[in-house]
């Protein structure tokens, strides 16, 4: 499946609950002129805490350089998590470029503003969305995530985020979200574009705030999502899960064209 571009954030390549196996086969099914690295590519913070390099946290990292070599345009915002990247914005690695921010023009004329996200931590600050989904809370419950999935694949079920589940059913952790959302709208205001894509909260969205376009592209720890701009400018979240269902109805199509779904929130196994 081709398409003008993709949004990738959240990886967290070297962090143990990293779903980099999903986001290779997405990579390797996939193709965007440019793709774009919203932040937290590699998990630093985690690494210092604990070394973890599996090998297909490698094939991922593999995988972006070669298409960067092999004409696709990789542009890379880093995040808090990959923080140290920021020490050398402005410059080209491997021939991926290295940003502070960036502003995307879409197929039918949108400017879309690019950063991280980390930028609009303010707008949760003291509020109970640390408590909720801080550090110690959103290790366990990553950790019951892990587990729940281990018994849905022995039961022959897809993966399912229980993660994104719980923050959706819990009403302070909503409401920090949209904090988050509104802070970003404002910024995108500020910039005097028409919207804005970021990472960073773990919740992929795409919705209108006060006339501003915001999109979140989600995560490859949780919800397993990238953000997709067709030909025509369209955007779209695409779920690791719904591709390979589209594909499978592609074939079955005598090679139709399919767009895949979006179905998040998925808030029912």
């Amino acid at each position: 499946m081709h398409y003008n571009a993709i949004w990738l954030s959240d990886i967290h390549l070297g962090y143990r609950d990293c779903k980099a196996e999903f986001l290779l086969d997405f990579l390797n099914k996939t193709h965007g002129d440019t793709l774009y690295l919203v932040g937290d590519v590699v998990d630093l913070e985690s690494m210092k805490r604990s070394f973890l390099w599996p090998q297909s946290h490698h094939e991922v990292l593999r995988k972006i350089i070669s298409l960067a070599n092999s004409g696709t345009r990789v542009i890379y915002v880093p995040g808090n998590h990959d923080g140290l990247v920021r020490d050398i914005v402005g410059s080209s690695v491997l021939n991926i470029e290295i940003h502070p921010h960036y502003v995307h023009t879409t197929g039918d004329g949108k400017q879309l503003l690019l950063m991280h996200g980390d930028e609009f931590d303010h707008a949760v600050l003291c509020s109970a969305f640390t408590r909720v989904i801080g550090d110690a809370g959103y290790s366990l419950l990553l950790r019951l995530n892990r587990w729940s999935n281990r018994v849905r694949r022995g039961l022959g079920l897809p993966y399912w985020s229980l993660a994104y589940y719980v923050k959706n059913r819990v009403k302070n952790a909503r409401a920090a979200i949209a904090a988050f959302e509104e802070a970003a709208a404002l910024e995108a205001l500020r910039w005097g574009v028409d919207g804005i894509i970021c990472g960073h909260i773990h919740q992929p969205e795409i919705r209108t705030i006060d006339g501003i376009l915001y999109c979140n592209d989600g995560d490859w720890v949780e919800s397993c999502t990238a953000l997709i701009e067709h030909r025509g400018g369209k955007l779209e979240l695409i779920h690791w899960g719904d591709l390979q269902q589209a594909i499978k109805s592609d074939h079955a199509a005598n090679d139709a064209t399919i767009t895949a779904p979006y179905r998040l929130p998925r808030l029912s196994p």
